[in-house]
């Protein structure tokens, strides 16, 4: 038997390629993520990083020291056009900075975005400037978050929590529940409600509760997507995730 060898032909260009870092205990930033790029011609990779319970500044710190590795063991040796980290409180307590240090240790031609970056992108797009903030997460976290966007010049006029101390309990928190509670927040005197935490299930429930409460609704999941799809070209035809997607 003799044998062929045949060239093989290569393609000559990719989709936008989306390398997403999530959490180990993390259960809907996938779904959340798929939910709203399954149409789109992206190309999208997922690692996930080792978290440590309970949520605290000192285990998110710690957590982030695996970002390069967990970075280069997305599709190793080739290029990634988007890194996302997605952890809202992992990025505030470490520091953008030090994550992007960590990421373009591994990928120096990727750009990268987070949650609490992506955030304060949109809250400025939708000009908000009074904000209403609920997280899930136990009362010394939920400060630190509430302190880091008050140190980024907005007026925090609400806050709600749940006082959670794990990841993997985040996501369990019933959906119906959600908007129940957070339909019942007071923020009247908000311009915007922010919901923080990239395990919430919350996504599937923001346009919903903008007609419900009339207000802009943003999440850490929902700015992340937003934000990832804005740095690659492809935040285009989004429809039923909140007034953010809208171009005007």
């Amino acid at each position: 038997m003799k044998s062929n060898k045949i060239e093989p032909k290569f393609i000559t260009k990719h989709n936008p390629r989306v390398g997403l870092i999530a959490l180990a205990t993390d259960f809907m930033i996938e779904k959340d993520f798929i939910n709203v790029i399954k149409n789109k011609e992206i190309d999208f990779f997922v690692n996930r990083i080792e978290c440590f319970n309970p949520l605290t500044k000192e285990n998110l710190i710690k957590m982030s020291e695996k970002v390069t590795e967990v970075t280069n063991n997305i599709l190793p040796n080739e290029n990634i056009d988007c890194i996302v980290y997605g952890c809202t409180s992992g990025t505030i307590a470490a520091g953008f900075e030090s994550i992007e240090k960590k990421v373009k240790a591994a990928k120096p031609k990727a750009k990268l975005t987070t949650p609490s970056s992506a955030a304060i992108k949109a809250l400025k797009k939708l000009n908000v400037k009074k904000l209403a903030i609920f997280t899930p997460y136990s009362k010394k976290l939920n400060d630190q978050i509430t302190n880091y966007f008050s140190e980024e010049k907005f007026d925090v006029v609400s806050n709600s929590y749940l006082d959670i101390a794990a990841d993997y309990d985040i996501g369990k928190v019933d959906q119906d529940f959600l908007f129940e509670i957070l339909s019942n927040m007071n923020i009247a005197d908000a311009d915007a409600l922010f919901i923080s935490c990239t395990a919430l299930p919350v996504l599937n429930i923001i346009e919903k509760l903008e007609k419900k409460i009339n207000k802009p609704v943003l999440s850490s999941n929902q700015t992340l997507i937003w934000n990832t799809l804005e740095e690659i070209g492809k935040n285009t035809d989004i429809k039923g995730f909140g007034r953010l997607f809208l171009k005007n």
